[in-house]
């Protein structure tokens, strides 16, 4: 009885005192939590996002994410890998409050999402059999297989609404749909094209060796000069994206400044690909 009384009592006084503490420093712990930042991407966007031989998630997107968080520390992240099409819609729903898969700046995109300072600048391009194409004009009557939340398809379905009597023929992919198999159906002609950014496509190109097929620059007329070819992180349309995004911001700059991101960029892109400073203001 006395022992239970001694445990009861000492444990009663253990909890005053963590109650204290607790009450005592409440408002210091509260501030020094740190803030969980769930970053989604679809792993399978090489050279972006893509897993290793060991299966770790890594590419520029990834590795650019881990050097900015590195140095916010205020931050917890955990990298999430879900289908592309599930990206947007789980930042709408504050499942993931950012996206790091290639992410090309769009007019409808940019009305419901904020965008970090862009990290990479390629070009637009096709990969091709054989002919030449230069304009999207230059594609019409040419088929190609797109995702329905990519920027490209949406590009296209703008062109197709804008010039019915030069329309290109898309058919929709699902998220499994790889690169290569895409590569593969315009190697066997099942589609005539595929409008992707040329640093995916060359790096498909190099490591998957097809070298029958043939890559193009392509001006996107139904683009925006200011944002054709850059690739941005994706932010949440709220107060808690906007501070996300200053944040990761001012990273970014101090990055492009020390030559962290070329360090980057020539190891996951094979190049520097880092867009000019005048940018990350």
């Amino acid at each position: 009885m006395r022992t239970s009384l001694k445990v009861t009592f000492a444990a009663l006084s253990l909890i005053a005192a963590g109650t204290l503490v607790a009450c005592s420093s409440g408002s210091k712990d509260s501030s020094d939590k740190a803030i969980s930042v769930v970053i989604a991407t679809d792993g399978a966007t090489k050279p972006f996002t893509y897993s290793d031989s060991q299966g770790n998630l890594t590419g520029y997107d990834i590795e650019v994410a881990r050097a900015v968080f590195k140095k916010l520390p205020q931050y917890k992240v955990k990298f999430q890998v879900t289908d592309f099409s599930g990206i947007s819609p789980g930042i709408d729903s504050g499942r993931y409050q950012m996206g790091a898969n290639d992410f090309g700046w769009e007019k409808s995109r940019a009305e419901k999402y904020y965008f970090s300072s862009p990290l990479s600048k390629s070009n637009n391009a096709v990969l091709v059999k054989s002919g030449t194409y230069k304009t999207l004009a230059d594609l019409a009557g040419k088929s190609t297989i797109g995702n329905p939340a990519s920027n490209y398809t949406k590009s296209i379905q703008d062109w197709n609404k804008a010039n019915p009597d030069k329309e290109i023929k898309i058919s929709y992919s699902a998220d499994s749909t790889s690169i290569n198999t895409r590569f593969t159906q315009v190697e066997s002609g099942k589609i005539d094209f595929m409008l992707y950014d040329k640093i995916s496509l060359e790096s498909a190109v190099k490591e998957q060796g097809f070298d029958n097929l043939k890559i193009e620059d392509i001006s996107m007329d139904t683009g925006d000069a200011e944002h054709d070819g850059y690739e941005y992180f994706l932010f949440g349309k709220d107060s808690q994206g906007k501070k996300l995004q200053k944040d990761v911001n001012g990273v970014l700059a101090k990055m492009q400044a020390d030559g962290s991101l070329a360090k980057i960029s020539k190891k996951y892109l094979g190049g520097d690909f880092v867009p000019k400073a005048e940018m990350f203001k």
